[in-house]
C-alpha cells in the first residue's frame, strides 16, 4: 500500500488541478456577484476617479479562480485511469496512446499508430486560462494605484462634487 508523502507536492496539484472544474463554480459565483452589487451600486455620471482596491481584489481572486478552473479542465482531459485506448474510445476519437503536456499551452491528443493526433482539450481552454493570467497583474496594478490615491486624498464619486481632489474635506 502506498501512502501520499506531503514533501512532494506533485500529487497534491494534480489532485487539485483534478478538482478544480468542479469547485471553481462555488468560487467563482461569490466573486462575480460581490463584483456585479458593486458596479451597481457605483454612482455613474460623475467625474474620473480611481477605483476602490476592493473590486481589484475581486477581480484578480476571480480571475484566478476561472484560470485554475480552465486548466484544471484542460488538464482533466488528458487525465486517464483507463488504458489509453480506452480514454480516446471513451473521447470518441480513435488513438492507441495519449500525448499530454500539462504545461501552457495545455494538450492532450489521442494518436494512432499513423502518427495522426486528435486534441482532446477544447479550443477555448488555453484562451481563458491566457486572458485571465494576463487580467490578473492588470487588476493588481489598477488596486495598488487605487490603495495609493486613496492614500492621497483623491476619494472616488464625492470628489467631484468637494470641489477637486477630495483634499478639502475634513475626513480625507
Amino acid at each position: 500500500m502506498t501512502t501520499l508523502a506531503l514533501d512532494d507536492p506533485a500529487p497534491l496539484f494534480y489532485l487539485a488541478a483534478i478538482t478544480a472544474p468542479l469547485l471553481m463554480p462555488f468560487v467563482a459565483a461569490p466573486l462575480a456577484f460581490a463584483l456585479a452589487v458593486r458596479a451597481y451600486t457605483r454612482t455613474w455620471g460623475r467625474a474620473w476617479y480611481a477605483p476602490d482596491p476592493a473590486p481589484c481584489v475581486l477581480t484578480v481572486l476571480l480571475a484566478s479562480a476561472v484560470a485554475f478552473g480552465a486548466y484544471g479542465y484542460g488538464v482533466g482531459r488528458g487525465f486517464y485511469l483507463l488504458d489509453p485506448d480506452q480514454m480516446c474510445a471513451a473521447m470518441g476519437v480513435d488513438g492507441d496512446s495519449i500525448v499530454t503536456d500539462m504545461a501552457l499551452p495545455v494538450s492532450a491528443r489521442c494518436v494512432t499508430d499513423n502518427g495522426v493526433a486528435t486534441e482532446l482539450v477544447p479550443f477555448w481552454v488555453n484562451p481563458l486560462i491566457l486572458m485571465s493570467l494576463a487580467l490578473c497583474p492588470v487588476a493588481a496594478t489598477a488596486g495598488v494605484v487605487a490603495w495609493r490615491r486613496r492614500g492621497e486624498g483623491v476619494r472616488g464619486p464625492d470628489a467631484a462634487s468637494a470641489g477637486g481632489g477630495g483634499a478639502d474635506r475634513p475626513d480625507s
